[in-house]
């Protein structure tokens, strides 16, 4: 199926004042020089387009598109295609500079990006789709290439739309380059698991999080927001090491059973129904607000932006908050969620696992040699368990969230290098 999140609730604040305010809480504590914050602060580069596209029924429609590289200091630029109607700079540029963390948390030689559509993929037809998503990549020929910009999916997009990309930009080189996109289907040079990767991170870092609060997940319950490719491989992985998941929800509303929902029954029925949950059985109907406030011991945000704010957070009652979606914590909710003594593993490192894995299927284009689901799993484990250790380690040297953490690790990386580089 293709990748798209549903969003229960939408944007209420501007994601990108929300990351700049967790980056210069950052800063602060590392004590950037002046010089380094604007270096690490402003977008190396920002493109807009138009893109006139000729509709199923003859009118001409113009999309506006837009792709953000914020940093290629650590390699070449990383970030996914989003087709949203939400889609505005802001968001594309605040995504971007996560994109740059989430790649220096868990050491990959990426760079961040990060692209994005104003359109509505669910009222499009697939002949719509593709002659939009061919039109981006040819307004973006001089943006992407495998050695200097890496687009992947993200909302709204998937294998399908991947190789749509790769197959036009191949042809304006004469050339097929597999390289130039993750996330493409299996027989065009995807990797196995990428599919489930991002979903496999949320789960290897919520038990590194049960770890250090000596949580047995076999008595552990999770609530997760949003089912779709991350929010259901979450809960997949997380019933198969023992959790136990009461709730999970998409855009038709939350559905809650106390002694665990059937997981493989809802993913079935999800994919049998047009993506949606609605109409499905064995559970008890609750809103999606009424689900982050659920008694559970793991809570997932795992939909879109800013579902957790000042207005809800002291509601909730989970003892931790693994964030599968990115930014769905406002910066206005941090302190609130703080004082309750929650710990929240950030966004930069929960969902880390799909990049990682991303950058295993640029590797194995690059070399011409696919490694086994079992060899990618060990290697995309191994690198999130180590990331998480890292921030943690890095909480308590500062004695600060678990969120400044990830951000001190990241920011402390990019920075080191650009040292290293040198600037001019």
């Amino acid at each position: 199926m293709a990748y798209i999140e549903p969003a229960p609730i939408k944007d209420k604040e501007n994601p990108l004042e929300s990351m700049m305010s967790r980056f210069d809480a950052a800063a602060r504590l590392l004590g950037l020089t002046e010089e380094m914050y604007h270096i690490l602060k402003v977008p190396a580069r920002q493109v807009t387009v138009g893109l006139p596209i000729t509709m199923d029924n003859g009118e001409i429609k113009v999309f506006e598109g837009h792709r953000v590289i914020h940093s290629t200091i650590l390699g070449p630029s990383k970030g996914g295609i989003r087709l949203d109607p939400g889609v505005n700079i802001d968001e594309v540029r605040a995504l971007a500079a996560w994109m740059t963390w989430k790649c220096a948390v868990v050491d990959i030689p990426y760079g961040g990006a990060k692209g994005g559509i104003a359109c509505n993929p669910r009222e499009m037809s697939a002949g719509e789709i593709e002659r939009l998503m061919r039109a981006y990549t040819v307004a973006m020929l001089d943006v992407f290439g495998p050695d200097r910009d890496i687009p992947a999916p993200d909302m709204g997009t998937g294998p399908r739309e991947m190789a749509w990309l790769m197959d036009e930009y191949s042809k304006s080189r004469g050339m097929t380059i597999n390289g130039v996109v993750t996330g493409k289907p299996l027989v065009l040079g995807g990797s196995l698991g990428r599919t489930e990767a991002t979903g496999r991170g949320v789960t290897i870092a919520a038990l590194s999080a049960m770890d250090k609060l000596r949580m047995n997940p076999y008595r552990a319950t999770a609530a997760i927001q949003g089912f779709g490719n991350v929010g259901s491989f979450a809960a997949e992985l997380l019933h198969e090491r023992g959790v136990t998941v009461t709730a999970i929800s998409d855009i038709t509303g939350g559905y809650y059973n106390e002694k665990g929902l059937d997981i493989t029954a809802a993913m079935a029925y999800r994919n049998a129904h047009n993506g949606t949950l609605d109409g499905f059985t064995g559970a008890e109907r609750i809103t999606n607000e009424e689900l982050l406030a659920l008694p559970v011991d793991v809570l997932v945000p795992a939909a879109k932006e800013d579902v957790i704010t000042a207005e809800n957070a002291d509601a909730i009652q989970a003892r931790m908050i693994v964030e599968g979606a990115n930014g769905p914590t406002s910066a206005s909710a941090d302190d609130i969620i703080n004082e309750k003594g929650i710990m929240v593993v950030p966004d930069i490192l929960a969902n880390a696992g799909g990049v990682t894995v991303s950058y295993f299927e640029w590797v194995q284009n690059r070399i011409g040699y696919k490694w086994t689901l079992d060899r990618i799993n060990r290697r995309s484990d191994r690198n999130m368990k180590d990331a998480f250790d890292r921030v943690f380690e890095t909480s308590k040297k500062y004695k600060v969230s678990m969120r400044l953490a990830a951000y001190i690790v990241a920011i402390d990386k990019v920075a080191s290098t650009y040292k290293y580089r040198g600037g001019y």
